[in-house]
């Protein structure tokens, strides 16, 4: 083995000392004449020194003209406090610049009040705020990031906005990710947004809690129960679920209880709303029915028990049902006797908007091996995980299916395979894609679609797949197909 670490028993090569040239002796002397220490050393002594006087410097600048305001010839007062500045110092503010530079009145005052109209501004962040004009470097707390961007915002503080939203970004979790994602939208900071969205996209369904059902306003719960990318665990009447037990502590607030007491409390309080209208229907519940719209319902009614709890419920309007229910209805005439062999290329706006979305969580590693519930036009999907390897099979005739299976020589599937792990705050620590694929499979056939590094795999690790079964069709509408009568009944 090489060992690339090995010690140092010397000084590097630049500052080695020299035998003396004065010397008769022979003896090594660490000195040249004129000099009792060499220039190697001197600089780097020379260097040391420097550094540690700009610190020095720093901290006094800091100490002396903005703690102590020694020297100022500006007092700002903002929020009933006041700050004694420098106008140099405040000119590296566009706020301050650009009323300084110009032909304003406070131009040539010494004392200026500020009217602050973000009421996220307060002192503590206006004292920041001023401070990081007089230092480098400012900590930022993330409990405090919100209303210190708030302040570098009014103040045109562009560094210090850049630093709060990096620790923005570094500090989302559940606790912070919905209050971050609104500051973002307000102060313009799109990269937080987008970063803010992607992880609730990833732990809505894999991490939920009742503190982030609450917190999700309808708007943005509406993004991602539309996105493709929602990380999907179990099935579509998962979502339902979730958007269910979100609808209920949106409308009960004051509701306190654990996760797992959510969903029977949610059921029986929307069983003591029935009164004989659809929950959506009602004055209540209409502001809701722009996220609901987003469910796959056509991944839910394919599910004897999930249509009959649809039913049950009386949430969802009728009218998407019924469309809902043809639509199936004529795809799976179309597969039975069109013979529909499935998707023949991915066409991707549609495959995002009509996939069906599923996944599974794997809580350590082993052996797995499982298929998602619900009729899936004859393709009996089994997904195994093994050896690091993820697999795909057809099943028709090997192992047992509850439900008929297509006897055509070959069918395809349209797919894209998702892979992740999360720390504890939510945030991907690695993850994997298939992309988008098309997977055209003979009865019974094997196919590996996921080949994984072990050294990138960290449990528990999440699975998240979007299907689609059938080639996309028309929905037919009455009066669209013309039927002889007299072959209406014949092969």
């Amino acid at each position: 083995s090489h060992n690339f670490l090995k010690p140092c028993h010397s000084p590097p090569q630049s500052l080695r000392l020299a035998p003396s040239l004065s010397s008769g002796s022979g003896s090594d002397s660490a000195t040249v004449e004129g000099s009792g220490t060499l220039p190697h050393v001197k600089s780097f002594l020379f260097y040391c020194c420097s550094r540690k006087k700009l610190k020095s410097t720093s901290k006094y600048i800091y100490q002396t003209l903005f703690l102590a305001g020694e020297n100022s010839d500006i007092t700002i007062c903002a929020l009933g406090q006041e700050w004694n500045l420098h106008k140099i110092y405040l000119c590296q503010s566009g706020y301050f610049s650009s009323m300084f530079s110009g032909s304003w009145k406070e131009s040539n005052m010494n004392y200026i009040e500020l009217e602050i109209p973000d009421q996220n501004i307060d002192t503590e962040a206006l004292q920041v705020a001023f401070g990081s004009l007089y230092r480098d470097d400012v900590l930022i707390q993330p409990s405090r990031v919100v209303t210190i961007l708030a302040a570098a915002c009014m103040l045109q503080l562009d560094g210090l906005i850049l630093q709060c939203g990096e620790t923005m970004k570094e500090t989302i979790s559940s606790k912070t990710v919905c209050g971050f994602y609104t500051a973002a939208g307000t102060y313009g900071l799109d990269s937080v947004k987008q970063k803010c969205l992607e992880w609730l996209l990833n732990n809505l369904m894999t991490h939920q809690s009742v503190e982030l059902l609450k917190e999700l306003s309808i708007g943005l719960m509406e993004k991602l129960i539309s996105s493709p990318d929602l990380f999907v665990m179990q099935v579509e009447m998962d979502v339902y679920t979730a958007l269910k037990k979100w609808m209920f502590l949106q409308l009960v607030p004051s509701w306190n209880g654990s996760l797992k007491q959510l969903l029977t409390d949610a059921d029986a309080w929307f069983t003591k709303c029935r009164k004989g209208e659809l929950f959506l229907d009602t004055e209540q519940g209409q502001p809701y029915a722009t996220v609901f719209k987003h469910i796959r319902l056509q991944y839910v009614i394919n599910d004897l028990t999930s249509a009959k709890i649809i039913e049950r419920d009386r949430i969802i309007c009728s009218d998407w049902l019924c469309s809902v229910y043809k639509q199936q209805w004529f795809a799976m005439l179309r597969t039975e006797q069109d013979n529909d062999l499935g998707p023949k290329e991915i066409n991707k706006e549609d495959f995002e908007m009509h996939s069906m979305r599923c996944g599974r969580k794997l809580g350590k590693d082993g052996d797995y091996c499982w298929r998602w519930t619900g009729f899936s036009f004859g393709f009996d999907l089994l997904v195994t995980y093994t050896n690091r390897f993820i697999i795909f099979k057809r099943n028709t005739l090997s192992q047992p299916c509850n439900g008929a299976v297509s006897l055509l020589p070959h069918r395809n599937i349209a797919y894209r395979l998702r892979l992740a792990s999360f720390d504890s705050n939510g945030k991907v620590v690695c993850s994997r894609t298939a992309g988008y694929q098309v997977l055209s499979l003979e009865k019974d056939q094997e196919q590996i679609v996921l080949n994984l590094d072990s050294r990138l795999l960290i449990f528990p690790l999440y699975i998240c797949c979007n299907f689609l079964y059938t080639s996309p069709g028309a929905k037919p509408e009455s009066g669209d197909e013309t039927v002889n009568p007299e072959n209406s009944g014949l092969a």
